[in-house]
């Protein structure tokens, strides 16, 4: 056997004395805007099982099973699971103290069993702009057979939501590795042939964690006092595009999912009627209500359908079809500013007679609509623009000249984002300007140096002159003046731009928007609010954009 075997049991016996262990790379350190920690990695503990030829024994498995206070089905569907590789089974993902002490003390009665040390992903503020930054989970099944992570085996942890996901090949790194020498009892003797992991490189982002933790307070505070549950937020930087603040409700844990997500909490995410794992930012598909007249407004002016000061005689309803203002009420003659400051709908049921669908859906598509904004996210929904084609196509009727009066006013089959929203609107902010929104400022390495930075990218100008800009900046500013529906505003330290919205909800109450920019003459923050089920937007949405304002202009005022 020596002779003709040698090398064969030479390696056998080396392969029982040596065992090769992975060290998990530490992923990306995730910073707001001024360097505070977000999402960082703390030490944790994974108790696993060698591999072995043999099958395990069943009083190991037994012994781990009331050690660890696991079902021992649990633990044989992990070892199923994970049958193939050369690694080691990985039983207990971030093990309590408690478990790591107990494995400890009789670790010379459980052959095979070994405790390592792996960084485990923690989200310090918890459900803190948990949409923006998402989650990580291991590598599902599908993904490896599917060929999705080429790289990765069962067990490896992977972005799977929010920036996590869009930034996984950044933030993951690169594994290390080293032998041990072990004795017949599984001590270590000596490390042998060790090689350092290479962290993640981390990412610095546009977001401010302070102003993310007033827009989450402002949120939850008035969805209490509505009794409602689910709402965005999105605060944008005009000048560059970069997200200041994202809110998303209802919300979970993202802590939750790093080791495997119980059952309990998977279920009280789940059985949710309102989707916390719905990114409503980017992926909630809203009427746009009259936050679209700002688009039939300045189509109707660029297209000279109107001139600002043409008066038009509003009764509450309009002459060719019986279509009312929302509230029933009548303003008599009024002219263009008036019309938007006040949300008339009978003023803009006219401005969409006067202009038709083709124009209509040529603005609306020029505004931003009807296409995704390409935030730094994955998941985002692209809307709808209303037309005479998807209405035959989807339910195979007619156009009507009342579908128009609605799309005019941004109800019907139109469909919005906040996101595009906010891009709309800071386009209008910025005489036209448009600019991509982003999430991550950097892309930096473990030492802090600069990996890719990423700059305002412009995306053109609006189709739409600066006198026609002019005028419909005129009319926003009046919106939250004396007369304006959301007059609650005037009070705020600096002048605000605004547009109230209400869109029509068949399952319940109708949606509230408030969309905003401030200060009204050079924008420095573009806020977008809707609230789900909350009716009008001067009663749900307002407010929580006012205690956003509030906050961001006395927070200037102290710096200055």
């Amino acid at each position: 056997l020596q002779i003709y075997q040698g090398d064969y049991y030479s390696k056998r016996a080396e392969g029982n004395r040596t065992r090769y262990t992975r060290i998990i790379a530490p992923r990306g350190i995730i910073y707001d805007c001024n360097g505070e920690e977000m999402v960082n990695n703390k030490p944790g503990f994974i108790i696993a099982l060698t591999r072995s030829s043999d099958k395990y024994s069943d009083k190991l498995l037994n012994s781990l099973s009331t050690i660890l206070k696991m079902p021992r089905a649990q633990i044989d569907t992990i070892i199923e699971k994970n049958k193939d590789g050369n690694e080691p089974i990985r039983i207990v993902r971030d093990a309590s103290p408690e478990q790591v002490t107990k494995i400890e003390e009789n670790i010379m009665y459980l052959p095979g069993v070994l405790i390592e040390v792996q960084p485990v992903r923690t989200y310090l503020d918890n459900e803190l702009a948990v949409h923006a930054l998402g989650y990580v989970g291991e590598v599902s099944e599908y993904e490896i057979t599917e060929n999705v992570y080429p790289d990765l085996k069962a067990g490896d942890t992977v972005g799977k939501f929010g920036l996590e996901n869009f930034y996984d090949s950044y933030l993951r790194g690169t594994d290390g590795s080293y032998r041990e020498e072990i004795d017949v009892n599984g001590r270590v003797i000596q490390i042998m042939d060790k090689v350092d992991p290479k962290p993640g490189q981390g990412l610095i982002l546009t977001l401010d964690a302070k102003l993310q933790r007033v827009a989450e307070a402002a949120v939850d505070k008035q969805l209490g006092a509505l009794g409602a549950s689910a709402c965005a937020v999105v605060v944008m930087d005009p000048y560059s595009g970069e997200i200041k603040a994202m809110v998303s409700r209802p919300t979970f844990n993202p802590n939750w999912f790093v080791n495997g997500i119980s059952e309990k909490n998977w279920n009280s995410i789940n059985n949710n009627p309102f989707y916390p794992m719905t990114d409503k930012v980017i992926a909630g598909e809203y009427p746009p209500g009259s936050t679209f007249k700002i688009v039939t407004g300045s189509a109707a002016l660029e297209e000279k359908k109107v001139t600002p000061g043409e008066l038009i005689y509003d009764s509450g309803r309009h002459w060719l079809v019986d279509m009312r203002n929302a509230g029933g009420e009548a303003l008599g003659y009024i002219n263009f500013k008036t019309a938007l400051s006040a949300s008339d709908n009978v003023y803009f049921y006219e401005m969409g007679n006067r202009l038709g669908m083709d124009l209509l859906d040529k603005y609306a598509k020029e505004f931003g609509f009807g296409k995704k904004t390409g935030i730094d996210l994955h998941g985002e929904a692209q809307g709808l623009i209303a037309s005479p084609a998807y209405k035959q196509k989807v339910f195979n009727e007619d156009w009507f000249l009342g579908d128009t009066f609605n799309a005019a006013i941004g109800q019907g089959f139109n469909l919005a984002t906040p996101i595009q929203i906010a891009q709309m609107l800071s386009a209008v902010a910025m005489d036209g300007k448009r600019f991509k929104p982003h999430l991550v400022a950097k892309i930096i390495n473990d030492d802090g140096s600069v990996v890719k930075t990423f700059e305002p990218k412009p995306e053109g100008n609006l189709p739409v002159s600066q006198g026609t800009l002019d005028l419909v900046q005129d009319a926003l500013k009046a919106v939250t003046k004396e007369g304006g529906t959301a007059a609650s505003l005037e009070s705020l330290p600096v002048s605000v731009a605004g547009k109230t919205g209400t869109a029509e909800n068949p399952q319940g109450r109708d949606h509230g928007w408030f969309i905003a920019y401030a200060p009204a003459e050079k924008p420095k923050y573009v806020v977008v609010c809707i609230v789900e089920q909350g009716s009008y937007g001067s009663i749900s949405a307002a407010p929580i954009v006012k205690n956003i304002l509030e906050y961001v202009f006395a927070a200037e005022n102290k710096k200055g």
